[in-house]
C-alpha cells in the first residue's frame, strides 16, 4: 500500500509556492466566494440540527435547561471545531495551497518520506477518509434537499404526499445539469448564499429582541455543564445530533484550493458563523417564548416557524436553494476527489470532461455523478424523511473529522515539530470532543447509521484494492522486464530502421516496455528516434515547467522521458512533447506514432492478494479508461499491443 505513485515519485526541491492566483483576485470577492461554496454545507444546518436534537431519535424537552445547554453545546462546538481546528490549525497543512485528505496525505508522505513507519497506516487512514467523504457526498444532497422541502408541510399539511416527489425532481435536475457545468450558475452561489444568510441573521434576531438574555446563556460553558449534570445519558446521546450543527467544517479545509486560507477565515469569523449562532439563538428564544405544550409542536420544525405564515413559503424556496447549492458542493468534491485519487493511483481511470475553458477546476466525471445519483435516490427513497438521514449524517461527518485528527498530529509533530506539551494539550481537546461525538453517533448505527460505514468499507475496498493490485501487476511486470541496455546492444543493430518516431508509453522509468518487445517481434522494425516515456504523477499539486521533464538518451536513437504532472493537473502527452526540443528534431503528431501496452489480468494463487481481491481488480481493469484518451493521445496515432500478467 506505500508504493502509490506519490510515494514513489523523488521529492521536487525548490518548488514555486503555487497561489492558485488568489493574490489576484480582493479579499472580499474570494470570501463571498467561500460564502456560496465553501460553507454551503454548514450554512444549511439550522435547517435540522436544532430540531433534530429536540425532537429525534432521542427527543429532549424544550424547556429552559435543555435550550440553554444545546444552544452553549452549538457555540462551542463551533468554536473548537470550526474556528480553532480547521480554521486557525488545519488549513495551515496545505499542499502548496491545496487542502482535503488526498492533499494531506501527499504532503505527509512527501514530508515523512524517510520515516517508512508512518506510512502505510497514514495512507489507509487517508484513504478511509476519502471514502467517508463520498458516503458523504450521498447523504449531503439527500438529507439537505428533503430536510428543505418538508418545510413545505409548514405552509400547508396537505403537502406531505408532494414532499417526495418534489424532493427527487430537484435531485434529479441538479445531476441533470453537470455535464453542462456549473462555472455560470456558481457565479450566482455567493449573492444567494449571501441573502440566505442574512436572512438566517434576521429571523434569529426577531427573537432575540424579546429574550436578550438567551446571547449570555448561550455564550456560558455552565450551561452544557448543568445540562450534562442534570442527565449524563441524555447530554451524551444529544452530542449526535448536536454535531450536525458543524457538518461541512471539513469543507473548509478540501476546497482551500479554490479561496485560499485567509478568504475562508474571514468569510467565517466576520459573516458566517454570527449568521448561524443568531439563527440558532432565535429558534431557542422562540421556543422560550411558548408554553411547553406548544413548543413540543413547534420543535418539530423550528426553522420554518421562525418565519411569519405569509413569509414561510418564500423562506422554503430560499432554503431549497441554499441545500442545492450545499450538494453542489459536495458533489463538485466528489469529481476534485476522484481526479486527485486517479493521479495518486488509488482510482482506475475515469473520463474527465472539462466544462470551463477558463477554470481548470470545472470538471465533470460522468460515472461518478451517475453512480452518486443512484445511491441518493435510494437513499431517499429508502428513508423517505430527513429526519431517518440524520442518523447516517452524523457517522460520516464524525469519522471523517476523527481522522483529521489523527492526521493533524502527524504534522504537528513531525512536520511542524510544534512544542510536544502544547501540541497534545491541543490534540487532546480535538480528540476528546470528536470521539464524543463519534461515540454518541455510534448508537445511531441501528437507526441508519451503518449506511456511511458500508459506503465507506465498499469504497475503501476498491481503493485499496486498485493501489495494492497495481503496485502487484508493476512488480511482477519488472521482474521479466529486460534491461534497456542490453536491448539497445542487441536488437538497435541488428533491426530495420524506418523513419519517423515511435513513443511507448511505460508505467516505470526502468526497463522496456512490454509494446517494444511485441513490436519488435511482429513487425521486425525499430523507428528513428524511440522514446520511452513514463507520466508520473507528484505528491504536489501543480508542477513548474521547469520541472515537467527528465529526459535522458539512451544511445542509438532511443531516448528515456518521464513527464511529470502534479495531483491537480490533467496529463496532455501530445501538448507536452511539443513543447521538449532536446532529443533532435521538434515532434509532428503527423510523424510519431504512440504504442501502449494492454494488460490481461490473470488472477492466481501467488501471494499479493486475495483472489477475491485479484479479480476485482481485474475488473476494475478492464473499466479502466484507456490511456489513450485519458493522457489525449491523437486516435489516429496510436497502437495498442496486448500482454497477459499474473498476478
Amino acid at each position: 500500500m506505500s508504493n502509490t505513485p506519490a510515494d514513489t515519485a523523488a521529492t521536487l526541491d525548490g518548488g514555486t509556492a503555487f497561489d492558485h492566483g488568489h493574490a489576484q483576485s480582493g479579499l472580499a470577492k474570494l470570501a463571498m466566494g467561500a460564502v456560496g461554496i465553501v460553507y454551503g454545507d454548514i450554512g444549511t444546518s439550522p435547517i435540522y440540527a436544532f430540531r433534530e436534537t429536540f425532537a429525534g431519535h432521542h427527543p429532549l424537552a424544550p424547556d429552559p435547561l435543555h435550550i440553554y445547554g444545546v444552544l452553549s453545546l452549538i457555540f462551542w462546538s463551533m468554536m473548537l471545531v470550526v474556528t480553532v481546528k480547521y480554521v486557525s490549525v488545519i488549513t495551515r497543512a496545505d499542499n502548496k495551497g491545496e487542502g482535503g485528505s488526498l492533499a494531506l496525505l501527499a504532503l505527509i508522505n512527501r514530508s515523512t518520506a524517510n520515516k517508512r513507519r508512518w506510512t502505510k497506516g497514514i495512507v489507509l487512514l487517508g484513504v478511509f477518509a476519502t471514502a467517508l467523504f463520498y458516503g458523504d457526498s450521498m447523504i449531503t444532497p439527500a438529507v439537505s434537499v428533503l430536510s428543505a422541502v418538508e418545510g413545505l408541510t409548514t405552509v400547508n399539511a396537505g403537502m406531505q404526499p408532494f414532499v417526495l416527489p418534489i424532493a427527487v425532481g430537484i435531485l434529479v435536475a441538479l445531476f441533470a445539469i453537470q455535464s453542462r457545468g456549473t462555472a455560470k450558475v456558481g457565479a450566482l452561489f455567493g449573492p444567494i448564499m449571501a441573502v440566505y444568510f442574512i436572512t438566517l441573521a434576521v429571523l434569529g434576531v426577531v427573537y432575540i429582541v424579546d429574550w436578550p438574555g438567551i446571547i449570555l446563556q448561550t455564550l456560558n460553558p455552565y450551561n452544557a455543564f448543568l445540562f450534562f449534570a442534570d442527565n449524563p445519558w441524555a447530554g451524551f446521546l444529544a452530542l449526535g445530533s448536536v454535531v450536525l450543527a458543524v457538518t461541512g467544517a471539513e469543507a473548509l479545509y478540501a476546497d482551500m484550493g479554490h479561496f485560499g486560507r485567509r478568504p475562508i477565515g474571514v468569510a467565517w469569523i466576520v459573516f458566517v458563523m454570527p449568521a448561524l449562532m443568531l439563527n440558532y439563538m432565535g429558534q431557542g428564544a422562540m421556543l422560550l417564548s411558548q408554553p411547553l405544550a406548544e413548543a413540543m409542536e413547534t420543535v418539530k420544525n423550528p426553522f420554518f416557524f421562525l418565519a411569519p405564515e405569509a413569509f414561510r413559503l418564500p423562506l422554503v424556496i430560499l432554503a431549497t436553494f441554499a441545500t442545492v447549492i450545499a450538494s453542489q458542493a459536495v458533489i463538485s468534491g466528489a469529481f476534485s476527489v476522484t481526479q486527485q485519487a486517479v493521479q495518486l493511483g488509488f482510482i482506475p481511470r475515469v473520463r474527465i470532461a472539462h466544462t470551463s475553458a477558463a477554470a481548470a477546476g470545472q470538471i465533470y466525471i460522468p460515472v461518478v455523478n451517475w453512480a452518486l445519483l443512484i445511491a441518493v435516490l435510494v437513499l431517499v427513497l429508502t428513508f423517505q424523511s430527513s429526519s431517518n438521514l440524520t442518523a447516517a449524517y452524523g457517522i460520516a461527518v464524525t469519522g471523517a473529522m476523527f481522522i483529521d485528527n489523527i492526521l493533524i498530529a502527524v504534522v504537528l509533530f513531525s512536520l511542524w515539530r510544534w512544542n510536544r506539551i502544547a501540541a497534545t494539550l491541543l490534540l487532546a481537546i480535538f480528540f476528546a470532543v470528536d470521539l464524543a461525538y463519534f461515540s454518541a453517533n455510534l448508537t445511531k448505527i441501528p437507526a441508519g447509521g451503518w449506511v456511511p460505514l458500508v459506503i465507506g468499507l465498499i469504497v475503501f475496498t476498491l481503493l485499496t484494492t486498485w493501489a495494492k493490485g497495481r503496485q502487484l501487476m508493476l512488480a511482477r511486470m519488472h521482474e521479466s522486464a529486460m534491461p534497456v541496455k542490453v536491448f539497445i546492444d542487441s536488437a538497435a543493430s541488428s533491426a530495420t530502421r524506418v523513419g519517423g518516431t515511435a513513443v511507448f508509453m511505460t508505467s516505470t522509468p526502468d526497463g522496456v516496455p512490454h509494446a517494444l518487445l511485441h513490436n519488435l517481434k511482429h513487425n521486425r522494425v525499430l523507428h528513428d528516434r524511440i522514446i520511452l516515456l513514463t507520466v508520473k504523477v507528484m505528491d504536489v499539486p501543480v508542477i513548474s515547467e521547469d520541472q515537467r521533464f527528465h529526459h535522458e538518451d539512451l544511445g542509438q536513437g532511443f531516448h528515456r522521458l518521464v513527464l511529470r504532472y502534479g495531483f491537480m493537473e490533467d496529463p496532455d502527452v501530445p501538448a507536452c512533447l511539443k513543447q521538449f526540443n532536446q532529443c533532435g528534431p521538434a515532434f509532428r503528431m503527423v510523424d510519431t506514432s504512440f504504442f501502449l501496452s494492454r494488460q490481461t489480468l490473470l488472477a492466481s494463487e501467488r501471494p499479493g492478494m486475495a483472489l477475491w481481491r485479484e479479480k476485482l481488480f481485474a475488473w476494475m481493469l478492464r473499466n479502466a479508461e484507456s490511456a489513450m484518451e485519458f493522457f489525449r493521445l491523437p486516435t489516429n496515432r496510436v497502437v495498442e499491443l496486448g500482454s497477459q500478467v499474473e498476478i
